[in-house]
């Protein structure tokens, strides 16, 4: 029965995703943390100098220079910058904003991207593909609620990072023709990592010994699961793993409860419930017209 289900493979590219959601839910929880701690800009500066160096050191030995070439340059600036914006956007709003709730708003990315699909790239988005994106953002409504009491503004904060992983995600799909995934990824880390070191003597501040390990995992865990993501497309399609996707709000919310003794609200899980419908919707759409 084991060996049945590992050579399926549907089973391993749902196993990888798991790892992968599992990785960017250990991420999050490790920088809501830390964020309490240092710095925003820190623990950036952290997470891109272990991603680059773990990465470099992966790529370099076995492609030399040639793998920092690209063919768009600009393109994979602006690509970085988005990036970018998610890593400080999403985990300034870690520091206000529960875990679980921070990780549904942020899954209104993939319905961003049909939104700005239609935008820029002049793709057809189909009627029930409309219906899904109104149908997360009502989900996101219902998460933040602007007109009750308890509202937190920085809810907008992982909105914002949505919006830059939406962006982010368009700029993927603009450079995959010319440029290798690990091309895009080495370069995206290292332009950040230059970036944020330019500001670094701002906000240095020397960890404790105990936590240096947790920052530098932080890129560790990004990066491996962005790879393993990767692999679990190679095996099964984007609409067949992608409710295995939204097991990150699963974990997130665990999390929450074990680390940060925060528990969504039945609204809040209402509003989770409605994005995860609309995400799931847009994914098997896709999925049919492929």
């Amino acid at each position: 029965m084991p060996s049945a289900l590992a050579s399926s493979p549907s089973i391993r590219g749902i196993v990888l995703t798991l790892l992968a959601v599992l990785c960017f839910a250990s991420h999050d929880a490790m920088a809501k943390y830390l964020a309490d701690l240092y710095p925003i800009l820190l623990l950036t500066w952290f997470r891109y100098l272990s991603h680059t160096v773990l990465l470099g050191s992966l790529l370099l030995p076995r492609h030399g220079l040639a793998a920092l070439r690209s063919k768009r340059p600009g393109l994979q600036l602006c690509r970085a910058l988005a990036l970018l914006g998610i890593s400080l956007l999403f985990v300034t709003g870690l520091r206000y904003v529960p875990l679980a709730e921070a990780t549904a708003v942020i899954f209104l990315a993939p319905l961003l991207v049909t939104l700005l699909s239609a935008i820029f790239l002049r793709e057809r988005v189909r009627p029930v593909q409309w219906l899904a994106v109104l149908l997360g953002f009502v989900g996101v409504l219902v998460i933040v609620r602007p007109s009750a009491e308890l509202f937190e503004p920085a809810i907008l904060l992982p909105l914002g990072a949505a919006f830059c992983f939406a962006l982010y995600q368009i700029l993927t799909r603009l450079s995959a023709p010319h440029d290798s995934a690990a091309t895009s990824n080495l370069l995206a880390g290292l332009i950040n990592l230059s970036l944020v070191s330019l500001l670094l003597p701002l906000f240095w501040q020397a960890p404790e010994w105990e936590h240096l390990l947790a920052l530098l995992s932080l890129g560790v865990m990004g990066m491996c699961g962005h790879q393993l993501l990767t692999l679990a497309f190679r095996h099964a399609t984007p609409a067949l793993l992608a409710p295995f996707s939204y097991g990150q709000l699963v974990i997130a919310g665990l999390f929450g409860w074990l680390f940060f003794d925060q528990l969504p609200d039945a609204i809040a899980l209402l509003g989770m419930a409605l994005v995860i419908v609309a995400g799931l919707a847009v994914a098997y759409r896709r999925g049919a017209v492929q």
